[in-house]
Order: C-alpha cells, then structure tokens, then sequence
C-alpha cells in the first residue's frame, strides 16, 4: 500500500541496505510494523516528486566489537520537515503537529508511538532529525544478535 501511494505520487524510494548485515534481536513483524509506520510518514508528509531513502548499517559499541553493536535504519525524505518546538511530542501518543491535516490525510497520531513502544521494547531507540522545508530523518536502532562465542 505504501509503494503504490509513493508511485501515485511519483515519490522516489530509495534503498540502501549493504548485503551481509548482522541479524536483529527482534521480532520480523515488530520490525516490519516499524518500517512500515516510518515509510508511510515519509510518503504522507513528502510532496509529489520527493524522494524517501532507507538507509541500514551497523553501529557498534564503544568496545567495538564484543558487544556486537546495533543495526541502524534511517528513514530519510525531502519531505514538509517537523517544526523543531514539535519534536519532543512527535513520539506521544496521539500527538499531531497539525491536526486538521493529519485528520485530512487518515492520521490518528498513533503511528510513532507506536514505532517508539516496538523499538524500544527490543531494546533499541528511535530518534528524530527534521528541518522545515528540507525533510525529517528518522533512525531507529535494534540490537544485534549476540553470537554464542560473544556471551
């Protein structure tokens, strides 16, 4: 649903995903739930002709290396931007930055709660970057899966 909405309104998306990434310590359904939440907001909140990019890699710990690190994914687009006085409220429960228009396009305010409450229930993070007019780039992290030699 989300692709056909992006190419209904010609908006790019993009991957950028290294093959031979370590495997998460997560729930595939929790994490597609994720992906999906972000995607749809970056299509929702990105004029017609944008671009949405998805971008994973591996962070790793201080140690660099024992620890196994974390997998990041960024979600990334040239979309409306999130005013800075908003972005310590976006991942609340029914929180809108503009309610009227969220209303208009089928929000109901839940979408990066719920995205927070997955992430973090992993043991991960979810954080945001925005600038009015250039775009917003969320990252989340999710643990990596810890290699019997590494416990």
């Amino acid at each position: 649903a989300v692709a056909a909405r992006a190419e209904a309104r010609r908006i790019r998306i993009e991957e950028d995903v290294p093959p031979g990434l370590p495997q998460l310590e997560a729930d595939a359904t929790a994490v597609e739930q994720v992906l999906v939440n972000l995607l749809d907001n970056a299509v929702k909140y990105t004029p017609e002709g944008g671009t949405v990019v998805v971008h994973a890699g591996v962070e790793r710990g201080p140690d660099d290396g024992a620890s196994g690190g974390m997998i990041r994914i960024d979600v990334a687009d040239t979309g409306i931007g999130i005013p800075a006085e908003h972005l310590p409220r976006i991942f609340e429960r029914f929180y809108r930055v503009d309610p009227a228009r969220t209303r208009d396009m089928g929000g109901t305010g839940l979408g990066l709660s719920i995205v927070k409450h997955l992430v973090q229930s992993h043991g991960g993070d979810v954080r945001v970057e925005s600038r009015v007019g250039a775009g917003s780039t969320f990252r989340v992290t999710f643990p990596v899966v810890q290699s019997a030699a590494a416990v």
